[in-house]
């Protein structure tokens, strides 16, 4: 039978990928990856970390050596490095250095062994000039840029994100820029998702093809949706990808990391403050995340881990980096047309002015 599209024409072919996935749902291979995968999120943390030096042993021994560990000097890919170097301890560490990290993650990969710092072609504040802001989510403001830039050549991509109905008339769920964002459409600024590209993709692929090395990713199937259905289609060690990566952490949760960090003494940039256990719980006292300074991508989640912002705790943290966000960047103005355009609900989440009541023993761990 011919599948139409949402405008009555023959529906284009699936491409490779979508025949894929699409096979893989029909036989039962997803269902079955899922299961499997939450067995093994179950797992005690030593099993886990000899199943994750397994997949390490045979990406090594797949590429004859010639490997590398994606380090951003965070709490995730510093227990990956630590793990891979149990086995391997010549594996290079590859830093991309945007120039928006905290200087505590500068620090620590200055003092790593065997470090290569990269750097992207087009500083930040260029990226943000040319493409856009950094804001909600990654799928969401490239649904965004996409709804503010129609042309007859994305008419398809541009109802998906306007109406989650793809090029061949089905609806499909998580690609619709949910009505709650849509003010993003008529911001006075750009937004878009190609800030990770220019400042990190970009650099890494650069060094990937200049020493033929392929990486060691520190990413988890529980940080998202997108990087868990990666998972249920290829597993850990990515051979067959056009660019070919293990992430042997796949099956781990945040848990195991913080505990692998406590029991095996792995250092960790001072501004996660220390890890200590309330209501049963690993936690950071300090940031959770580190990541981009000035990335808006979640904030507005970020009431989930604790009464201050990412950027109400740099203004107490890290005051000139702060002052340079807020001032020179212009990220004041980008937060405070989100507060005044969005539904009540969701502008009460874009705050950026420092709390009065400062938590002084806090504060002075994490500076310290």
């Amino acid at each position: 039978m011919t599948t139409l599209d949402a405008n009555g024409r023959e529906a284009a072919p699936l491409t490779a990928y979508e025949s894929r996935w699409a096979e893989s749902v029909d036989s039962g291979k997803v269902l079955a990856a899922y299961q499997e995968l939450q067995r093994r999120q179950a797992l005690p943390l030593a099993d886990k970390m000899a199943m994750s030096l397994d997949r390490i042993k045979d990406w090594h021994s797949a590429w004859d050596g010639n490997v590398s560990v994606s380090f951003s000097g965070g709490k995730d890919s510093s227990v990956l490095l630590w793990l891979v170097r149990q086995a391997f301890p010549d594996v290079p560490a590859v830093f991309c250095h945007t120039g928006l990290e905290y200087p505590e993650i500068l620090r620590i990969v200055k003092a790593t062994p065997n470090h290569a710092i990269l750097h992207p072609k087009i500083p930040f504040h260029h990226v943000i000039q040319n493409y856009g802001w950094p804001v909600a989510s990654k799928k969401i403001a490239r649904g965004v840029n996409i709804l503010r830039n129609p042309t007859e050549r994305n008419k398809n991509v541009w109802r998906l994100y306007d109406q989650g109905i793809n090029r061949r008339g089905k609806p499909v769920h998580g690609f619709k820029v949910p009505d709650q964002w849509r003010f993003l459409v008529d911001a006075p600024f750009k937004i878009s998702d190609h800030c990770c590209q220019v400042m990190k993709k970009s650099p890494a692929a650069r060094y990937e093809k200049e020493t033929g090395r392929r990486p060691f990713l520190g990413t988890l199937a529980a940080d998202s949706k997108a990087r868990q259905r990666t998972y249920l289609q290829t597993g850990c060690n990515a051979y067959d990808m056009e660019h070919p990566r293990s992430a042997p952490l796949s099956f781990w949760t945040e848990q195991d990391v913080l505990r692998c960090i406590v029991e095996n003494d792995i250092p960790i940039p001072s501004v996660y403050g220390r890890i200590v256990e309330a209501d049963g719980r690993l936690v950071t006292t300090g940031v959770r995340r580190t990541g981009c300074v000035f990335c808006c991508f979640g904030l507005h989640m970020d009431h989930l881990d604790g009464p201050e912002n990412r950027f109400q705790r740099l203004a107490h943290t890290h005051p000139n980096l702060y002052r340079y966000c807020m001032d020179k960047l212009g990220l004041r103005q980008v937060l405070a047309y989100c507060r005044d355009a969005a539904p009540p609900r969701l502008a009460q989440r874009f705050v950026w002015e420092p709390r009065q009541e400062m938590r002084q023993g806090r504060l002075m761990e994490i500076g310290a």
